[in-house]
């Protein structure tokens, strides 16, 4: 039975529940008489036993202690036990009372015997489910199958971690010992298993022959967190990691939410401050429009924007899938109801004509873009209709309608491109900073920053679908670097540049240390528990067209100023005048319907002298604007 997928029915339950309960009162009465019961209580015992079984039934079905998987049993059923035995011999207790002021004159049940009666009867229903639960797991996972692992973190999460180990049957590892940055705590034991200072977990790695790691707690330090997993590595053992708390289901965390820890988690970098009360002011109760809003920037600015409130959100894109996708999150998981999806394209002036006189949006988040580096250069034409006059139409209706504040999403490829798509950003970061200057009702801000970590085509998804399908893992060359941020700390800085803004900046965010691409490849691998070069091949496939092998966030002659946030500066930069700028983007424009690839590139070239073709066919065209 205890083998058997089926449960044991509740009537068995009950009835050895009942059975224990009247062995616990018959036994009471045997240790309050040292196992010689006079014979006048024994007359008294045949009276009490009758009431002492309606009592106790009366209570077991009330408080249904026979409604639990025993082999499953937690703290809630010990707690449900505690409490219907407790409620029983309070009911006893009165029932007593109540024989006294009777006809009777007398207790029926000694005192003595109902308080040593609750004791044996508390500990005998509770040892009874905790033997079967445990009998239950060594028969399914018996020691020698289980591998050891080890739980950082001995504290509450710790304890909840190791717990749902024992009590999942599903699980076959056996917690070995719990590791902890807090001195105090070494040497201790925790649910019976030995606490040591993280300062030896080398050494307890080494000696427990340990195969997989849990990292329970949630508020470490992003860098300690690195440092824990580059151990780990180095003991070629497997690092999980636990869900937030929020996420874990009805309050309790489950054996299969345990999951291995991502590459993005060791990238995440501590906590951003915002400044909370400039955002609820800049925010709540506004009519707010993203462009590109079902993308993953353009979908978390949505997410974020929610906590605060809005009039109205309107979410512009011209995917259909991943907007339906996007409405049904939104609905569903937020409760949402005061937004639109808008389904429509930039470049179609008519269509976002409508949109800003249909919903008269007071701040407008302008991501919608082309981002692929290699897709672009080969197909120039198509950056400047989406990356430029996208953002020229988006930009001209803002100030027509009297939009408070536009922030436009930037990239860093935008700074020395080597590129068109760089180029195209940069063309567009130069006529948003002139059209702010020319006029005075919107105030235009730029935000720029590096590659976003599982973000729609990031190398980070790539890695991680060609480790899945075996290999090769490739990466371009081994000295290419890149700033990384994930795409919740990018869409905070935007909030945040885009509330302190006050029209012309162009906003740089701290992306922390440039990472190699090829560390990042072959921790992705270890991660994986794979060796490289005998489980799977990392293959180098050299640089794409206009691809730099190391990104930049300023320009050689820009310099930066500080702004009250730590994370956020201001990038010093060449202003540019805004009818200039409006008729060459025209022309720039104009030569779409003829698609002349040199044509276009050569006059991005004349727009962004610093715009030097790398690794591209257009580097023969560098030399051509040079000399004019």
């Amino acid at each position: 039975m205890i083998l058997s997928d089926r449960h044991t029915p509740r009537w068995i339950i009950f009835f050895i529940d009942l059975t224990i309960g009247l062995f616990s009162f018959v036994l009471a009465y045997y240790l309050r008489f040292n196992f010689t019961i006079p014979s006048d209580e024994l007359e008294r015992l045949s009276y009490a036993i009758p009431l002492v079984v309606l009592v106790k039934c009366l209570s077991f079905l009330s408080g249904k202690t026979y409604a639990g998987v025993i082999r499953y049993t937690g703290s809630k059923d010990a707690e449900r036990v505690f409490l219907v035995v407790t409620a029983g011999s309070v009911a006893l207790a009165l029932t007593n009372i109540a024989t006294y002021f009777s006809a009777f004159g007398m207790f029926v049940i000694p005192y003595s015997i109902v308080i040593i009666d609750y004791v044996t009867t508390v500990f005998l229903m509770t040892a009874y489910r905790i033997a079967v639960k445990t009998l239950y797991l060594e028969i399914t996972n018996p020691a020698k199958a289980k591998s050891s692992m080890l739980i950082f973190g001995a504290g509450t999460a710790g304890v909840i971690t190791k717990r749902t180990l024992d009590r999942d049957a599903g699980s076959k590892y056996n917690v070995s010992a719990f590791v902890d940055d807090d001195p105090k705590k070494a040497g201790k034991t925790l649910e019976g298993v030995k606490i040591y200072h993280s300062a030896k977990l080398d050494e307890v790695l080494s000696n427990n022959k340990i195969t997989q790691v849990i990292i329970s707690a949630h508020n470490m330090k992003a860098a300690r967190k690195q440092d824990l997993v580059d151990i780990c590595i180095k003991h070629n053992i497997r690092v999980l990691t636990l869900p937030p708390v929020n996420r874990w289901i009805k309050g309790e965390l489950s054996y299969r939410q345990i999951k291995r820890i991502k590459i993005e988690d060791l990238l995440e970098r501590d906590p951003i401050k915002l400044d909370e009360d400039r955002l609820t002011e800049q925010l709540k109760g506004k009519r707010m429009l993203v462009t590109g809003g079902a993308g993953s920037i353009g979908s978390e600015i949505a997410r974020q924007i929610i906590r605060y409130n809005p009039s109205k959100l309107i979410l512009l894109d011209q995917a259909e899938s991943p907007l339906y996708d996007l409405e049904l999150e939104l609905g569903e998981k937020y409760h949402l109801t005061n937004f639109e999806m808008v389904l429509g394209d930039i470049r179609n002036e008519a269509r976002m004509e409508n949109l800003f006189n249909t919903y008269k949006p007071e701040l407008v988040y302008h991501a919608a873009a082309y981002k692929h580096v290699p897709a672009m250069e080969n197909n120039p034409s198509e950056a400047v209709l989406v990356n430029v006059l996208g953002t020229r139409i988006i930009a001209d209706l803002a100030v027509k309608h009297g939009v408070k504040k536009f922030v436009y999403v930037s990239t860093d490829k935008a700074v020395n491109p080597t590129n068109v798509m760089g180029a195209s950003k940069r063309i567009a970061e130069i006529y948003t900073q002139s059209l702010s200057k020319h006029q005075n009702v919107t105030k235009f801000i730029t935000t720029r920053f590096g590659n976003v970590l599982g973000s729609n085509g990031s190398v980070i998804l790539r890695f991680k679908k060609q480790i899945d399908e075996g290999g090769p893992v490739t990466v371009t060359d081994p000295e290419v670097s890149r700033y990384f941020m994930t795409i919740p700390e990018a869409c905070q800085l935007v909030l945040e540049a885009g509330a302190m803004g006050e029209g012309g900046e162009i906003f740089i965010f701290d992306m922390g240390e440039s990472i190699k691409v090829d560390d990042l490849a072959k921790k992705m691998i270890k991660l994986s528990k794979l060796t490289l070069d005998k489980d799977i091949q990392l293959v180098y496939t050299g640089l794409r067209p206009g691809e730099k092998l190391k990104e930049e966030l300023l320009n050689s002659d820009e310099n930066t100023k500080q702004t009250h946030h730590p994370k956020i500066m201001i990038a010093k930069v060449r202003e540019y005048d805004w009818e200039t700028i409006y008729k060459e983007t025209d022309k720039l424009i104009d030569l779409f319907k003829f698609q002349n690839n040199d044509a276009i590139v050569k006059k991005m070239k004349q727009m962004v002298p610093e715009f030097i073709s790398s690794n591209s066919v257009y580097e023969k065209l560098d030399k051509i604007v040079g000399e004019k």
